[in-house]
């Protein structure tokens, strides 16, 4: 057991391990501010919880309007000086929080804090597909979804001391330490390698990206939408399944606790045996087949427990909270394999923005459906919400293909197989394609000693 848990420890490489680290940063700083957030703004900023929805809703808004601009600006100027950027910004954003004392100040401060992050999200993405060696990147992302949650852990245990003191001092000091978990990540994302995109010069900036954007390739929109209908998972995960539990069994409350720390122990050992294998668009597919499985297996334990007393409530509200997670983690995997796969190599900034437009249309429903379905048609909602999962699994095999006709068609081929993490050579641990020097002194090495193009 000691072997496979040091086994998940360690990263696949080194440079992996420090993309991790930045992962784990980012969610140390906003996990421990989340955690205190509504006790922050309604004690300390003075805001009525009906307030700080409003707040969050427009915030949510300019981030979905500002995401393809940000991916935009992620193209044109680099995905690591922005991720810097962003991550500078936030730390700036976050220590000004307890000097705001009204709602309009609220509003201003967390749409900037959702654009901004915008901002970041599309470079991060940008940067691992471009740094990572084809045959890292999807076993490297779920090594740093596995230091993301390790981080997210921290944070909130953090959060949960200071709210523990009943200090407003403390709860004044919640910001201010998120801000300087933030500056020390910008340092460090400035610290790493650039990627072949930091590298155009600003003549280069200055000239238009060649080919259509990715609002014109209907394959990734859909794709990506359907997605989005996927991780509806976490809809599951965080409302109706804790909801059904209260509502529609005799399972106690506190077992609630014992469901969110399982999903969290698993999503902290587990991305990397879920990502195992999952190395192209074919492999991906597969991979988003089980994921809707696990789904609607969950779907379909639930909704037995409606039924059930005592211990096989327990038991089963327990195993549909563990299947739900499987859904997440095999579908992570797929995520980060489309990712790397489906977007023009060089506009990934704006794909990611994109994705981020198309795959919130894709979700934003889902809490308000799945809570009335589940809530008032009982078991056949539960059917229901499973049936709208299948139909995704369905729909998202044509879409993939038909984004990857659309790269055929629009993308020169030599620029295209920077994208092909399935390429032999890549499989048999080779460097993919000619060597390049990023900061033009020092090679960013692959897991295997190659260099990365």
């Amino acid at each position: 057991m000691l072997t496979v848990l040091l086994r998940h420890a360690r990263p696949p490489s080194p440079f992996a391990g420090r993309l991790a680290l930045q992962s784990l940063l980012f969610a140390l700083g906003e996990g421990t501010f989340m955690t205190g957030s509504a006790v922050f703004f309604t004690q300390i900023v003075g805001l009525t919880a009906a307030q700080v929805g409003l707040g969050l809703t427009c915030a949510g808004a300019a981030a979905f309007l500002a995401a393809v601009p940000m991916g935009k600006l992620v193209d044109r100027f680099g995905p690591k000086k922005m991720w810097a950027v962003s991550a500078t910004g936030q730390a700036a954003m976050f220590a000004f929080w307890p000097f705001i004392t009204d709602f309009k100040g609220y509003v201003a401060m967390a749409v900037g804090m959702e654009v901004i992050g915008a901002l970041g999200g599309a470079a991060h993405g940008a940067y691992t597909i471009d740094a990572l060696p084809p045959d890292e990147r999807v076993k490297s992302r779920a090594y740093m979804y596995s230091a993301l949650n390790v981080g997210f852990t921290l944070g909130s245990l953090m959060g949960g001391i200071a709210l523990a003191f009943h200090s407003n001092d403390m709860l004044h000091a919640l910001p201010w330490f998120t801000a300087v978990v933030f500056l020390v990540n910008a340092v460090a994302i400035s610290r790493l390698p650039r990627a072949s995109h930091d590298d155009r010069t600003p003549e280069e900036r200055k000239v238009k990206i060649p080919g259509p954007g990715p609002l014109r390739n209907p394959g990734w929109l859909l794709t990506e939408f359907f997605g989005g209908v996927f991780w509806t998972n976490q809809v599951l995960l965080n409302i109706v399944i804790p909801l059904w539990l209260v509502e529609e069994t005799d399972a106690p409350r506190v077992l609630l606790a014992f469901l969110f720390g399982t999903n969290t122990v698993m999503c902290i050992f587990l991305p990397m045996a879920a990502a195992r294998g999952v190395h192209d668009v074919g492999t991906a597919l597969k991979a988003v087949r089980v994921s809707s499985t696990f789904f609607v297996v969950s779907c379909l334990i639930t909704l037995a427990t409606h039924d059930t007393v005592g211990w096989a409530t327990i038991a089963l509200v327990w195993l549909g909270h563990v299947t739900v997670t499987g859904a997440e983690l095999y579908l992570s995997a797929a995520s980060w394999s489309f990712e790397a796969e489906l977007m023009d190599p060089r506009q990934r900034g704006a794909y990611q923005g994109a994705s981020e437009l198309s795959g919130t249309l894709g979700r934003v429903w889902a809490p308000a459906l799945y809570t009335f379905l589940a809530m008032n048609w009982g078991a056949t909602g539960w059917l229901v919400i499973a049936g709208i999962i299948v139909v995704a699994t369905i729909g998202v095999h044509p879409s993939t293909r038909m984004a990857q006709r659309f790269l055929e068609r629009h993308v020169p081929a030599d620029v295209l197989a920077d994208a092909r993490a399935s390429a032999p050579a890549a499989e048999e641990g080779l460097a993919v394609g000619p060597p390049s020097l990023i900061d033009g002194e020092e090679p960013l090495p692959d897991a295997t000693g190659g260099l990365v193009h």
